[in-house]
């Protein structure tokens, strides 16, 4: 009988045998920082990997589905690596012991800031947020977003319910903390404003509302 410790040792040189036979060569990234994950820098080794969502391999993926099952050695990974090939760009999730590998398959790319801070104590002139005195937070990171709405025109928390014109987005655990607030822009050239930000074991859950610009 194998040690408790050779156990899942031995389960993950058996996803890895399997990645190898039905899998493509993904590049592994593991961001340090806060600039673009997916930098020459931060690419660590290549290894072989296949994906799945929760279903299975034999039942085509839905749209909207964010979290898949990862085939691949994860004696070389960690939560938070990216894994970029041909089935497109993921981040782990959670790799238990003795579980699959949990995924979240990304399609869009966020840059994130904070707005500045009054300038002075008590009461001030109102200004919109401004580009110029925005801090930066994360430059782009590959995210999940999902449920954006309809319509250009910024949305006020009372204008629909649920995420109606808003987004739920999904990133792994930043070097920074995300707060309500916070603004992002995605490779489109949309924008939005985080409304609720949870953190998770999984890392970040978002809720943003879209905004005009």
């Amino acid at each position: 009988m194998l040690p408790g410790q050779a156990v899942p040792d031995a389960i993950r040189r058996g996803l890895g045998l399997a990645a190898r036979a039905v899998g493509d060569w993904c590049d592994l990234y593991r961001p340090s920082g806060t600039g673009a994950a997916l930098t020459p820098a931060n690419r660590i080794l290549r290894l072989p990997a296949a994906f799945a969502h929760r279903r299975g391999f034999a039942v085509a993926a839905e749209h909207g589905e964010a979290l898949w099952q990862g085939v691949f050695d994860a004696a070389y990974t960690l939560p938070g690596d990216y894994l970029r090939g041909a089935d497109g760009t993921f981040f782990i999730a959670a790799q238990p012991r003795l579980g699959p590998v949990l995924c979240v398959k990304t399609n869009r790319t966020l840059t994130l800031a904070r707005p500045a801070g009054p300038a002075l104590a008590g009461m001030n002139r109102y200004v919109g947020v401004l580009d110029a005195t925005l801090q930066p937070l994360l430059t782009a990171w590959p995210a999940s977003v999902l449920g954006a709405g309809a319509g250009g025109r910024g949305m006020l928390p009372g204008d629909a319910p649920g995420l109606l014109g808003g987004w739920a987005v999904l990133l792994p655990t930043t070097p920074v903390v995300l707060k309500p607030g916070d603004v992002a822009h995605d490779d489109l050239g949309r924008a939005a404003v985080i409304a609720g930000a949870e953190l998770t074991a999984l890392g970040w859950r978002l809720h943003m509302k879209q905004a005009a610009s």
